[in-house]
């Protein structure tokens, strides 16, 4: 076969590959998935900013987060959250100094890595308890991270945590993290 031949036979097999099918070739539905819920969409879009923002009411105490804690976290994150099957929750490193460099750092836990509590509260509703994500009330969000912050050492066991006094914690990590200023834009939803 000519070069001019093969080139023309090339040519024209990759332009009826390229071609799309017609548009009574796809089909309309795929049969997969179903409608999305308002109810579930309401249960999902339940974001807890940095700042507090997005914070539900409700309330929660060290002792009543111990009870949460034992009875859906202690399975996976050990008894006082040292760690078992999955992470470690409960720790502090002398001086809050977190050597990133070493060549074994430590576990990042509440304690030594986050940096805002607002977010803990926000990733445990979310997330937690591995069984059954999103089954703990507010109120027993609100006890378990009060329980775990104590474990770390953040708040005394007395302390009392809702959407105003969440907010208001600092985290001793929070000094390592940086707000990205550098492009600042509104969004619009």
């Amino acid at each position: 076969m000519k070069p001019y031949y093969s080139t023309t036979l090339l040519l024209i097999t990759f332009t009826i590959s390229a071609t799309p099918p017609p548009d009574h070739a796809r089909p309309l539905k795929f049969g997969l998935g179903k409608p999305a819920d308002p109810h579930l969409i309401q249960q999902l879009d339940k974001d807890v900013r940095p700042d507090g923002q997005g914070l539900p009411p409700g309330s929660g105490s060290v002792t009543d987060g111990e009870k949460v804690y034992q009875q859906h976290c202690i399975t996976c994150h050990g008894k006082r959250g040292e760690g078992g099957i999955s992470d470690k929750l409960a720790g502090r490193l002398p001086d809050d100094h977190f050597p990133f460099s070493s060549p074994e750092p430590p576990k990042e836990t509440i304690g030594n890595y986050w940096p805002y509590a607002t977010t803990l509260f926000d990733y445990i509703r979310r997330t937690m308890p591995y069984s059954s994500p999103g089954s703990l009330s507010d109120c027993q969000v609100y006890s378990v991270v009060a329980y775990l912050l104590y474990l770390n050492d953040i708040i005394e066991h007395e302390t009392v945590l809702d959407k105003n006094s969440l907010a208001k914690i600092i985290m001793p990590a929070r000094h390592r993290f940086k707000n990205d200023d550098r492009l600042q834009f509104n969004r619009a939803h």
